[in-house]
């Protein structure tokens, strides 16, 4: 097995999603297609399985030969826009896995901070900004925003002053050129901690990772028949709390919705109230699946 089909909650997920025999399915990141050949075992003849990514090495080496699967080399916020344009307005379930495979980790597009790359990170290749871009280019405002949006640290204009001093003498290219911007600047043994939040805030500001997974969600309330399953797997805080209020609320925002009398109301029915997360045997042998949360909610018969 490579380092593509490692999927994290692998069998709770897939069964999250309450698989009908002719179903119609969306796997909206297929990346080493390890969920979609689990969803594909349960799936009768009838069924139709819609599996997204937008990394084209991805889908070149893990290719699926079923003629029940349609792949579609996009990002997955245009996810309605392509299941029309292939007649498809409703489905019964989607899986979201929010992780980045071991394989893009071990790219040479500089996701890692344990060997020294070029700084990439885009997952589409033919997208228009890379790393390099955004820390040679941004200003103090634009890269406190990042950091504050998508780390959760509290010095964020600290951090912003330190990258745009060091720039000024020396480009940020590489992954050790990133790593010496803040050398000192951190406390030693929460040295892997501090630049797995660094590296995190850069690699989904180039993808605009949130705003993507905010419009996924949005149009999960489209295009989910009623009963239809919403399957998520976030590995951070960030990207869990607004999963978490979606599922809970129908929102972004951590307090319900209310009706024109003052009814408290959502537009989804929580599977689980709290997040599975991976099993000690998992843990030994995927370390990177320690932070995984998973959420499954199913969509109330009176919507749509």
């Amino acid at each position: 097995m490579n380092d593509f089909h490692n999927p994290v909650l692998l069998k709770k997920s897939v069964k999250g999603l309450k698989i009908k025999n002719g179903g119609f399915y969306v796997d909206s990141t297929y990346g080493g297609g390890g969920h979609s050949i689990e969803i594909l075992k349960s799936l009768g003849k009838q069924g139709k399985l819609v599996a997204f990514d937008q990394d084209d090495e991805a889908i070149d080496k893990n290719i699926i030969r079923d003629e029940r699967l349609i792949m579609m080399n996009n990002n997955f916020r245009y996810i309605k826009n392509c299941l029309n344009s292939i007649g498809i307005s409703k489905i019964d379930g989607i899986i979201a896995d929010l992780g980045i495979s071991s394989h893009q980790i071990n790219t040479s597009r500089g996701f890692s901070f344990n060997t020294n790359q070029e700084l990439d990170m885009r997952m589409n290749q033919n997208s228009k900004f890379s790393a390099q871009e955004i820390l040679n280019e941004y200003d103090k405002e634009n890269l406190s925003r990042m950091l504050k949006e998508h780390s959760d640290f509290k010095n964020c204009d600290k951090l912003a002053e330190k990258l745009i001093s060091h720039r000024k003498i020396k480009k940020i290219i590489t992954s050790n050129d990133l790593i010496n911007v803040f050398s000192g600047f951190y406390y030693y043994p929460k040295r892997n901690q501090f630049f797995a939040r660094i590296f995190q805030a850069i690699r989904m500001e180039v993808n605009d990772e949130i705003n993507a997974l905010k419009e996924l969600l949005t149009t999960t309330l489209e295009i989910l028949k009623p009963g239809g399953r919403l399957v998520v797997i976030s590995y951070h805080s960030i990207e869990d709390r607004l999963v978490k209020n979606f599922m809970k609320f129908g929102h972004f925002k951590s307090f319900p919705q209310k009706d024109f009398f003052g009814n408290k109301f959502s537009p989804f029915i929580l599977i689980n109230k709290k997040p599975l997360v991976v099993s000690s045997r998992e843990l030994m042998l995927n370390s990177r699946s320690r932070s995984a949360k998973l959420r499954i909610a199913e969509l109330n018969t009176y919507e749509n």
